[in-house]
């Protein structure tokens, strides 16, 4: 696999969503609460998780075990999706507590877990990493 538009898209929006989503996780935790930044910097996250997750759909690998493309890393696709609806669920019924947990897991599942996921040797990243940039692979 060699780099396309999309996974340019993907994989910029997705870094920029690993950096910022502790930013936005903290601007709402301690004494000093900043809920302007928090609300700012949270808009502009979402914005670039629904950019990652949905530049994902058109990502597809026929070399790993897949479904018409489709490897198991998409199956974190929908789980972004759900994660966010619940997050957005709870903080209309004023649930902060729900929102600040579902926001975690979502920013656990979409850029950590996935995350790892992409540096595995057989994906693309990881072939850059572990082979190109480290000739470990």
């Amino acid at each position: 696999m060699q780099m396309t538009h999309t996974i340019a898209v993907h994989m910029t929006a997705a870094i920029g969503a690993l950096a910022l989503g502790p930013v936005v996780l903290w601007s709402r935790r301690g004494r000093e609460q900043r809920p302007r930044l928090h609300r700012a910097l949270g808009y502009a996250w979402v914005t670039l998780i629904v950019m990652t997750a949905v530049s994902a759909i058109f990502i597809r690998d026929f070399r790993l075990p897949n479904l018409a493309g489709y490897t198991p890393i998409h199956l974190l696709v929908p789980a972004t999706f759900y994660g966010l609806g619940r997050a957005f669920f709870k903080l209309a019924q004023h649930d902060i507590r729900g929102h600040r947990i579902s926001m975690q897991v979502t920013y656990a599942s979409a850029c950590i877990v996935a995350g790892a996921f992409t540096l595995l040797p057989s994906r693309y990243l990881g072939q850059l990493l572990w082979g190109q940039v480290l000739g470990l692979v």
